[in-house]
């Protein structure tokens, strides 16, 4: 098979941890140049040795998404250090899930998600579309969300940035055709990202969850619970129909994957769902 991956240059946003880490570890390893962005400098740290070690190729800057002239500066380092940006992929997030009777205890975490999730994309695409328009040719791969999709209770501020992104994105394309290409990635629930962390308050998951809260919690006991059972094993097997919840590895080779294509081939929105879980959109 054609590798279309190999002498890309990579910016990835989020690679201190979760699946920007393992996307921009995956994308070196299949032969790109990584550029990893984040505001968390240790962690960026770890990411660029894993990347060096394997016998990668990386350069790590600490960036905050949320300012764009930092943004800015980081896709021109890109430039000057490899040439070129071919691919963006924008995988900050936060996601303070809430009600609106939280306010007070979300109020600062809304900001921060509106920040990241909304202002952090639009940076990311300001700072490396004059580069591409010139180049002649790029592609943008923005992380958005199921819960981009309808409006549901407990998640009116992270759903709102959510569709923002599905907004810009499309935006994006319809302007840059032919020069850019432009994909969405949706995925579902993926616990071992940590962005579970940032809730807010945990019952808000009911929003999406709807009927299935009772069971969602039922399996989730078992999953990340002490005891191993036929269950479990077959709850957290990728090659099992019951699979219940995306592993980071398996959503970041999703991404992998809708950057290995050709030029003129563009995934432009694609949902990733483990084939069991419970989310009703």
């Amino acid at each position: 098979m054609a590798d279309h991956i190999a002498g890309k240059v990579a910016v990835v946003t989020g690679a201190a941890s979760g699946f920007g880490a393992l996307v921009a570890t995956m994308l070196a390893g299949r032969g790109a140049h990584v550029v990893a962005a984040d505001v968390d400098e240790e962690g960026l740290a770890r990411t660029a040795e894993e990347v060096r070690a394997a016998g990668g190729s990386v350069l790590a800057r600490a960036t905050d998404v949320t300012d764009r002239a930092d943004m800015v500066a980081t896709a021109a380092e890109a430039v000057q250090r490899f040439g070129a940006i071919d691919v963006l992929v924008n995988s900050a997030g936060t996601m303070p899930l809430a009600f609106f009777a939280d306010h007070e205890r979300a109020g600062h975490a809304w900001d921060r998600c509106i920040d990241v999730n909304l202002r952090g994309v639009l940076n990311g695409i300001v700072a490396v579309h004059d580069q591409m328009i010139a180049q002649g040719r790029g592609h943008v791969v923005n992380l958005s969300s199921i819960y981009g999709n309808v409006a549901v209770v407990g998640s009116a501020v992270y759903s709102a940035t959510k569709a923002a992104v599905n907004v810009l994105s499309e935006s994006l394309r319809a302007e840059s055709q032919g020069r850019i290409k432009v994909t969405v990635v949706k995925p579902t629930g993926v616990p071992g990202t940590g962005l579970g962390a940032t809730m807010v308050n945990g019952e808000a998951m009911v929003g999406l969850l709807g009927q299935n809260l009772a069971s969602f919690s039922e399996h989730a006991a078992v999953v990340f619970g002490d005891e191993d059972t036929p269950e479990r094993a077959a709850l957290t097997d990728a090659d099992d129909i019951r699979y219940w919840a995306l592993s980071p590895e398996e959503l970041a080779a999703q991404i992998v994957y809708v950057v290995d294509q050709p030029w003129g081939v563009s995934i432009s929105d694609i949902t990733v769902r483990a084939s069991g879980d419970q989310y009703l959109f």
